[in-house]
């Protein structure tokens, strides 16, 4: 039985995307990776770096998925997380039979599921796809929008409202990757 375990990260953030990832993993974690696979938020950038760069390669399959922050204005933070959610479950080859999500479940997805609170830090699959998301979600937010919107200081804070990310948002306004609808954004258009 394949099962996928699904993760978001930048649910919270006031910029850029919410990016989800769906991992279905080979079997346990061997002893000599463990200290790699956990929930994304309690590792290092460079522990995450090089869990991602071996996750990659040792996954049956992964997926990710993304909402931008267009999406979350129209749609909201929950749709949005779950379009993404979906997104990922969909790149995965082969399909799963059953997944493990992340606190959230998925009505619109017809196969069997497990939600599980904190499930980034209880199951090997879900702490994957929490880390191939974090991963993912902050070179786009480092590598990309960083050069594409300078002077926001997106390589260091990823879009979370850190005070740097206020006071530039005071100063230059809104970017188009910012999330209107969220109150911090909103109270300063």
């Amino acid at each position: 039985m394949l099962i996928a375990g699904v993760d978001e990260v930048g649910r919270g953030t006031l910029a850029g995307p919410v990016v989800a990832a769906a991992a279905i993993l080979p079997g346990p974690v061997p002893v000599e990776h463990k200290s790699l696979v956990n929930d994304s938020k309690i590792l290092s950038p460079a522990t995450r770096e090089k869990a991602f760069s071996w996750l990659v390669k040792w996954c049956v399959s992964y997926g990710i998925g993304a909402c931008s922050a267009a999406d979350i204005d129209s749609i909201g933070i929950v749709a949005s997380t779950k379009q993404a959610m979906i997104r990922a479950i969909a790149e995965l080859d082969p399909q799963p039979h059953h997944l493990i999500i992340d606190a959230l479940q998925l009505p619109a997805v017809s196969m069997s599921q497990t939600s599980i609170v904190k499930a980034d830090s209880r199951s090997q699959s879900v702490a994957a796809a929490s880390i191939i998301a974090k991963v993912t979600r902050d070179k786009l937010m480092a590598n990309v929008f960083e050069q594409e919107y300078p002077g926001y200081g997106f390589a260091s804070h990823k879009g979370y409202g850190t005070e740097f990310h206020m006071l530039a948002l005071k100063e230059l306004g809104a970017s188009p990757i910012h999330r209107q609808s969220f109150k911090p954004v909103r109270d300063l258009l």
